[in-house]
């Protein structure tokens, strides 16, 4: 019998499970060239692929002889059923031991040196984030051992004054300069005609997956519980939603969370592009942002199971037109023969049943490819994964500036297949939003309140923000307009038809 714990929402980044791997001191194992990443230091995943029990046998095996114990955790009761997903194995110090941490990292390494098919199936639990320009991302920084600890993320107190400062950098990062700001929207909503009015035309679908929907008047036919059958999709109460309350991490000082308002700010874009679809928002982003691998695959093949039962004709199944992902991480060895597939199955399977899936590419001006939005198809053909004949492609979208040029923190290279604009982008912020800063100036005169501009008070409902983030859900709801207006829904070969009418009119895309 294996030793079991008990199934628990995975700890995410901002803890001490959370580890950089540094390829200059990690282990090392002859032919595998290993990258930056961070990962969860005490977690290997077993992907559905694999035969479970003979995986974790060797994981045991190889964990006894570091002095350490393998420990297989349930599955949450949601993914059990699943075709796709990965089941975690825990590390930890055996009983009257004394060593080391355990190290996901090195006994993967030591897998692999006993041969490469001992590793099939087998990854490291990878730290997704979010992408929004405001956050420094750590995985590219040369060595993390003399850099500041990336998973405290700096404190607002000790930055310059952003209400008097000119940012002398990239111009996006500063409250003020393009990083997240209220704005004041003065424009019309944007038309979303009743049922009544589209008669027999069919809206498009667009998902979500982030930080959820919190309210705001534009948004209040965003659907924010679709379940699949009696399971919530990501993560339900239990999990602290930053989009209803913006300060829940971090010191006692009231400023806003630093991914708060992603996923309304994200909605509120889908909505401008695409007045008529209708939104599913589910949340697996928490509020300090990063997200561990495993709750994030878990949610992703709900998804896929959910389009598959409305292709067999299952009530219990929904229609998805596009799935818009603004999360990323960087894998460590991406050329490696075995590089894990789990999570690219998942996207195909849903790319094969007529869902466009657009990833944002990134905002860490580098070539280094950013998954999932580098399983599109490159140009140089070197790419990872081979597309598959009768699928949609992955759409990798990097960020345009509002005079059209590359945004300079936007990812590139042969992966990126698409732009749209993402620097300096107006949206939706749930309204209830006021943080800690306040007014660099407050006055009184002839019985009338004088400040300057809060930075942090989005009680307005709209601000500004950049980041490739925004340009993938933008591009998302582009791409549900063109299929909108080019027919209606019907099998999966004529929607994978409409759907590439709309990537070869929109993207550098071609059948």
């Amino acid at each position: 019998m294996h030793p079991k714990s008990e199934p628990r929402l995975s700890v995410a980044y901002g803890s001490t499970d959370a580890r950089v791997l540094d390829p200059t001191n990690a282990v090392v194992v002859d032919g595998v060239n290993a990258r930056p990443t961070i990962y969860s230091s005490a977690v290997l995943l077993v992907s559905k692929s694999v035969d479970f029990d003979d995986t974790f046998d060797r994981i045991e095996k190889a964990a006894k002889g570091f002095g350490w114990r393998a420990i297989a955790e349930d599955e949450r009761e949601c993914a059990v059923d699943l075709r796709f997903g990965v089941r975690r194995v825990r590390l930890g110090v055996r009983p009257g031991k004394a060593s080391q941490a355990p190290d996901a990292w090195t006994v993967l390494q030591y897998l692999r040196a006993e041969g490469l098919e001992n590793v099939r199936g087998v990854s490291l639990e990878h730290v997704l984030v979010p992408a929004p320009h405001n956050q420094p991302d750590p995985h590219n920084q040369p060595d993390p051992h003399n850099q500041p600890d990336p998973h405290n993320q700096p404190d607002p107190h000790n930055q310059p004054d952003p209400h008097n400062q000119a940012d002398a950098g990239t111009g996006y990062d500063p409250l003020g300069t393009g990083g997240r700001q209220p704005v004041a929207f003065v424009g019309a909503r944007p038309h979303r005609r009743s049922d009544q009015e589209l008669g027999d035309r069919t809206r498009p679908v667009v998902a979500i997956l982030d930080t959820g929907c919190g309210h705001h008047p534009w948004l209040d036919f965003v659907q924010r519980d679709v379940r699949l059958g009696d399971h919530q999709v990501g993560w339900g109460s239990e999990v602290p939603n930053s989009e209803v309350d913006g300060d829940q991490v971090g010191r006692l000082d009231g400023l806003i969370d630093p991914v708060a308002g992603h996923g309304t700010f994200i909605a509120g874009l889908v909505h401008q592009a695409c007045p008529d679809a209708d939104i599913y928002s589910w949340r697996i982003v928490p509020p300090d942002g990063p997200v561990t691998e495993t709750d994030w695959i878990t949610a992703l093949a709900q998804i896929a199971e959910l389009v598959r039962l409305y292709r067999d004709g299952d009530p219990r199944g929904r229609r998805i037109d596009v799935l818009s992902l603004s999360i990323s991480y960087y894998h460590e060895t991406p050329a490696d023969e075995l590089f894990d597939g789990t999570l690219y199955d998942i996207l195909a399977d849903l790319s094969a049943n007529g869902t466009v899936v657009v990833c944002g590419a990134g905002n860490d001006a580098t070539s280094r490819p950013a998954f999932p939005a580098a399983f599109a198809p490159w140009t140089d053909g070197q790419g990872p994964v081979p597309v598959r004949q009768g699928e949609l492609p992955i759409v990798s979208v990097g960020a345009l500036n509002p005079n059209g040029t590359d945004a300079i923190f936007s990812n590139a290279g042969p992966w990126v297949r698409a732009h749209e604009v993402g620097a300096g982008v107006v949206s939706t912020f749930p309204v209830a939003f006021n943080g800690g800063y306040q007014p660099a100036q407050l006055t009184e005169f002839m019985g009338r309140r004088r400040s300057s501009l809060d930075p942090d008070d989005f009680s307005s409902g709209f601000g500004l923000w950049s980041g490739t983030s925004f340009a993938a859900p933008l591009m998302a709801g582009r791409i549900a307009q063109h299929i909108f207006g080019n027919g209606a829904p019907g099998s999966t070969e004529d929607d994978v038809k409409r759907a590439w009418a709309a990537l070869e009119e929109l993207t550098s895309l071609r059948r």
